[in-house]
């Protein structure tokens, strides 16, 4: 394992850094917004500029690394971040942070591009399947980690905001210390969206439905823990848990997909995620009964994304998955950029049990479509069955990642334990 992490550890060091910084910039903005007194549409809108900034980077980013390099832009886009991060507290206005976290988005998905395309580049063959699987549990474990940050200083001071850009600007350090080669950076495929409905169409309906739940989650979950009562402490707790939940369920939901239906076990993980939004909907009032909903939730909603994505690659030809992928990647970020400004509306008008409700309205179709799909036809597999991976959506080079072959077009490991 040593042999495996350290040529690699001065990226996921620089990674889990970021996330620390930018995973309590995201809980902390819904925070701060709701004490300044941000209407839950304000700050809907100000978590759907995020997710718009993240779809843009992903046509932004590239050509700024080529031009610049890997290691220049690397630093650019974590000094960005640094720096949107301390605007948010000097200057306390709706339409302001709207912008920051358009840039946020953009720059973040620059900073993955960089690492993960590095990654790519230093691992080969067989050792590429547990390199991403490394990767992505220090994803989850950064994001889960940068919640409990909360117990530090509260929202309304300076104190909080100043943390997460030290980590955004430690993120840099051991990057810019590192005597890689600079990799190549391929271009993304061009996304097929109506091929996708055709050959796959319960991977578009997921893809879209996840977009819309997990983006809504990560904006005003925050904002609904804060709403029904629970102490700041406990807000960060709820998020640390549902992370939690989607860490624990994946692998044991992958590994059950690959051996049943998986249009069966896609619709049954959304009902569950439904059923859990349900729960924390009418039972709202009972805050251990809403932290036991929240793992339960996370533990649905975030297997869903990596089901929709091996549901499509059973349903293409090996040539043609990263343009799939690219698709999912397409549908999935549009999505998330409306989910916030959507689940904000529902709580403007309805209070904080819209957020669940929400969830309950992104989840419950994709269930019913689900299973009716598994009902209606056996599922006709292209080439040979594919391995559901663990993942959060990142940037659409971590599609090479997935690969254990140097031939990025194959099919993706089978889960494997971290």
């Amino acid at each position: 394992m040593a042999n495996l992490l350290l040529p690699i550890v001065a990226l996921l060091c620089g990674i889990a850094l970021l996330l620390l910084g930018s995973g309590l910039l995201t809980t902390l903005i819904a925070l701060r917004g709701a004490l300044e007194g941000f209407s839950p549409e304000a700050l809907g809108l100000i978590g759907s500029a995020y997710f718009f900034g993240f779809f843009l980077g992903t046509f932004v980013a590239p050509p700024l690394i080529r031009r610049t390099g890997h290691i220049r832009a690397f630093a650019f886009f974590g000094v960005a971040i640094a720096v949107t991060v301390l605007l948010h507290a000097l200057i306390v206005a709706p339409t302001l942070w709207f912008v920051l976290r358009l840039l946020t988005g953009i720059a973040l998905v620059g900073f993955y591009t960089v690492i993960e395309s590095w990654l790519n580049s230093e691992t080969h063959g067989g050792r590429r399947a547990k390199i991403f699987a490394i990767y992505m549990v220090v994803n989850l474990g950064a994001l889960a980690a940068a919640q409990q940050l909360l117990h530090i200083a509260s929202p309304a001071g300076f104190t909080l905001f100043a943390i997460a850009a030290i980590f955004a600007c430690l993120s840099v350090m051991p990057v810019a210390l590192t005597r890689f080669a600079p990799p190549e950076l391929h271009d993304s495929p061009h996304p097929d969206v109506r091929k996708l409905w055709q050959v796959a169409p319960l991977a578009f309906v997921g893809a879209c439905a996840s977009g819309l739940g997990m983006g809504a989650f990560w904006t005003m979950a925050p904002v609904y823990g804060q709403r029904i009562g629970l102490e700041q402490g406990d807000v960060g707790l709820l998020m640390s848990l549902a992370i939690l939940g989607g860490a624990v369920a994946q692998w044991p939901v992958g590994y059950f997909s690959d051996r049943h239906d998986r249009r069966r076990t896609l619709g049954w993980v959304a009902a569950a995620a439904a059923a859990s939004a349900a729960l924390m909907a009418v039972l709202g009032h009972f805050g251990a009964i809403v932290l036991a909903g929240a793992f339960l939730f996370g533990a649905a909603g975030f297997a869903i994304y990596p089901l929709v994505i091996a549901h499509l690659i059973d349903h293409l030809p090996h040539g043609e998955i990263l343009a799939g992928n690219a698709g999912i990647l397409l549908l999935h970020g549009l999505a998330a950029a409306f989910g916030p400004a959507l689940a904000g509306a529902l709580m403007g008008l309805i209070g904080p049990s819209a957020l669940p409700l929400h969830f309950f309205l992104a989840f419950a179709p994709l269930a019913v479509f689900g299973l009716w799909q598994a009902r209606r036809r056996a599922d006709e597999i292209v080439e040979e069955p594919a391995h559901c991976v663990p993942m959060l959506r990142t940037s659409p080079t971590v599609l090479e990642m997935m690969s254990p072959n140097d031939d990025a077009t194959s099919t993706p490991p089978a889960p494997i334990g971290d």
